[in-house]
């Protein structure tokens, strides 16, 4: 069950929905009942607020809904024509380096992009990991996981 599952949904998803999902799925996979999955879709207009966001920097709180996203950072719109990706793989296959992980993720996003970059196109990776059975996770921990590294490009 090594193969990777690419997932593309047209319509968009709203985040609940998506949340459940690879809540389930990243279970899955952990218990090698599941492929890993990369899925692309886009959701309907809504904030993230990551670990760091506090309510007085959003300046129109009503204008769409706010959902509390395990990972770093502040908040972050998505909506339509924002595509976004969701990758649920299981970093025991992979070294368990979370350092070269985000690097690699990194580098694949801009790779992936460069197609498009004359147009003004913006990025950016956040990264959400459950803890890894092994020493080499960064020290600091929330709420069970590790938090984020976020870097963005344009």
């Amino acid at each position: 069950m090594n193969k990777l599952e690419w997932r593309i949904s047209d319509g968009a998803v709203s985040y609940a929905e998506a949340l459940a999902v690879m809540e389930e799925r990243v279970a899955d996979i952990r218990a090698g009942r599941e492929r890993e999955l990369v899925w692309l879709l886009e959701h309907p207009p809504l904030y993230t607020a990551g670990t760091s966001a506090r309510p007085q920097d959003l300046l129109q709180p009503m204008r769409f809904p706010v959902h509390v996203a395990g990972r770093g950072g502040q908040y972050t719109y998505h909506g339509p024509g924002q595509r976004v990706v969701y990758a649920m793989l299981d970093l025991r296959r992979r070294r368990q380096d979370v350092r070269r992980f985000v690097s690699d993720l990194e580098e694949w996003t801009i790779l992936s992009i460069s197609p498009w970059r004359r147009h003004s196109t913006k990025c950016s990776v956040s990264v959400r990991l459950r803890l890894l059975p092994s020493h080499k996770c960064p020290p600091h921990r929330h709420d069970g996981e590790v938090p984020a590294w976020r870097a963005e490009g344009s």
